[in-house]
């Protein structure tokens, strides 16, 4: 069964429980690598963290708009840690996971997004960070871009009011501004791409369509992103420990979940104001680079 298949689970049963376990270990990191590449995030995409005064000092789960290919995750992850001293847990694709990568992703604070496991690392304390648009939203077309596609999941609403958490609404703008689009997902299976990928046996009758995003071009034709700069931004927190240990009913999910992604969206536009803005202000080679 290929990675990409809809019905693959990298984890169950005692293997599940090792996993839960050995991620429950995980301390930040603290290493050479991390902070070069902290310094190389500032140095390239510049990120601005707005309205941090906002965060409350207990663990919160951290719910924000996903960028083309997850390339967001570091983009708030290593600064919240380097700056503000948050060690996010973000909440990944099973797509992602095997017993090759299992110890350099968990390293980076990266987990499942299984609920036992988003249980446990919140019955310990953790910060969390999901993106509830998932690969789905990470393989948007161009027209979708800084647009939340989130379905009908209400797994993170239920997994913070189970245990009381509070809800951080976050706006991520400039990620999907690294690249352009060369093909779009939805036509990559009839491209030359597509079809070289078919006859490998990457792509089949099993191959998950959330997976199949664009093709993308960076920084001079590459797979490098453009250094556009980011902006982060924290809305107004959703305390949901009066609703700890108690089940939702769907109205109330539904209401919840509306309130964070309101939250967010009334974001996103004044902070893509904001860049265009600074953009005009910023040096002809940036200005060049990023177009």
């Amino acid at each position: 069964m290929a990675f990409t298949d809809k019905n693959t689970e990298p984890y169950s049963g005692e293997d599940l429980n090792r996993y839960i376990d050995k991620a429950l270990q995980v301390s930040p990191p603290d290493s050479k690598i991390r902070n070069l590449s902290y310094k190389i995030i500032k140095r390239m995409f510049q990120p601005q963290l707005i309205n941090t005064n906002k965060i409350p000092a207990k663990p919160c789960l951290f719910v924000a708009n996903h960028a083309m290919y997850a390339v967001d995750g570091p983009i708030i992850g290593l600064p919240m840690l380097a700056e503000q001293g948050r060690f996010l847990r973000a909440l990944s694709d099973k797509f992602m996971w095997n017993s090759i990568n299992e110890s350099a992703l968990l390293n980076q604070g990266a987990v499942i997004g299984h609920p036992d496991v988003c249980s446990a690392l919140m019955e310990n304390g953790s910060d969390l960070l999901v993106f509830p648009g998932g690969a789905h939203e990470a393989t948007k077309s161009t027209k979708e871009k800084y647009t939340l596609l989130w379905k009908e999941r209400y797994g993170f609403v239920k997994l913070a009011a189970k245990h009381g958490y509070t809800i951080v609404p976050t706006a991520i703008v400039g990620p999907e501004d690294f690249y352009r689009h060369l093909v779009e997902g939805a036509d990559l299976p009839n491209s030359l791409i597509g079809r070289a990928l078919t006859r490998v046996g990457l792509i089949n009758e099993n191959t998950r369509s959330d997976l199949m995003g664009p093709i993308p071009i960076g920084l001079f034709g590459t797979l490098i992103p453009k250094p556009q700069k980011c902006y982060l931004q924290f809305g107004e927190p959703l305390d949901l420990s009066k609703y700890k240990g108690k089940r939702l009913a769907k109205k109330t999910m539904v209401n919840l979940r509306q309130q964070v992604a309101d939250e967010i969206i009334s974001m996103i536009q004044p902070l893509i104001d904001k860049r265009d803005a600074e953009q005009l202000q910023s040096g002809r080679i940036r200005r060049f680079l990023t177009k």
